[in-house]
């Protein structure tokens, strides 16, 4: 099966000190271990290293890029996809989810994938299953 990686997955993988470190990668082993597929989109990466950049460092960024993103299908956001994304967060009209959530939204709607892998309730309320729960 397939789920999608959140920025929050990949922040807690790099981030030893995170209190949900050992939680992200004992689920991370398992999900390697049971050869399941990751997908995450190009905002996403843009929004981890963003993040990892300005908390972790730069080797933390060059563990993001060499070790983790190989692992994962990354979709790129066309237009339509990010346009559609925006008009949803407007119309959604909520202040926490990021332009980034509505387009993981979007893309696991699109592509059928009905869990993620994450550390944001968002995912939850808009009906996904989430992982590692």
């Amino acid at each position: 099966m397939t789920l999608l990686v959140d920025t929050s997955a990949f922040f807690a993988l790099l981030d030893m000190d995170d209190h949900r470190h050992d939680q992200a990668a004992r689920a991370f082993a398992g999900l390697q271990v049971a050869g399941e597929s990751l997908v995450s989109h190009e905002y996403v990466v843009v929004e981890t290293i963003a993040l990892v950049q300005r908390r972790l460092g730069m080797d933390a960024v060059r563990r993001f890029v060499d070790d983790l993103l190989p692992l994962v299908e990354i979709e790129w956001v066309d237009p339509a996809l990010h346009a559609s994304a925006r008009e949803a967060m407007l119309a959604g009209r909520q202040r926490g989810i990021s332009l980034v959530d509505w387009t993981s939204f979007l893309v696991m709607r699109r592509r059928g994938i009905g869990r993620a892998f994450a550390f944001d309730d968002d995912f939850a309320a808009q009906g996904f299953t989430v992982l590692p729960g």
